[in-house]
């Protein structure tokens, strides 16, 4: 009697770990729907028409921001690539062009982070289309102690850092981490 006494207690109180955890804000997916907004550790590809002294690749810096030629530094970190392009042909328009015809596209995005039940944690080059499964591959698959089916990921949703349980089908963002939980049994 006492060692099925002692599983009920074990089982009771491992119940409220798993009552706390909250699925995941509808913004949570929404992200995956909007425009990609730019950030830390992104590097942005800049062409600007017949001027090959200002096109290039140009990393945004850790305060958001990508430095360019003659116009100084543009805000870049939570902007899409047409907002950037847009006021990076202003500036030039500014005294330095007259019409300026200006194009900006993702050239790296920011690494993802992956840790807990994996062969290899750490830091890893994000791919648009990257689901969890994709990710888990790239860090050297499940360990032996892995839980294979949902894992849990921390994402930046505009100014607020939100964490949710997700199916291992489910895609993952730059800059996102996810996290492998080991399994019960």
């Amino acid at each position: 009697m006492k060692p099925r006494l002692a599983f009920i207690i074990a089982i009771a109180i491992s119940l409220p770990g798993c009552a706390a955890y909250k699925p995941v804000s509808p913004a949570f997916h929404a992200m995956l729907n909007q425009p990609y907004r730019m950030d830390s550790g992104d590097v942005l590809r800049v062409t600007v028409f017949e001027q090959a002294g200002l096109t290039g690749a140009y990393p945004v810096d850790k305060a958001g921001y990508v430095a360019f030629p003659l116009v100084g530094s543009i805000p870049a970190r939570g902007r899409t690539t047409t907002q950037i392009e847009g006021e990076i042909a202003d500036r030039l328009r500014n005294g330095y062009l007259n019409d300026p015809d200006v194009t900006a596209q993702v050239e790296t995005y920011r690494p993802f982070f992956i840790m807990g039940e994996v062969a290899t944690g750490g830091q890893y080059a994000y791919f648009p289309g990257m689901t969890v499964q994709k990710a888990i591959a790239v860090a050297g698959g499940f360990s032996p102690r892995a839980e294979q089916g949902t894992v849990d990921i921390t994402r930046q949703v505009g100014k607020r850092i939100v964490s949710g349980r997700v199916l291992v089908s489910d895609p993952i963002l730059p800059g996102d981490t996810v996290y492998v939980r080991e399994r019960w049994f």
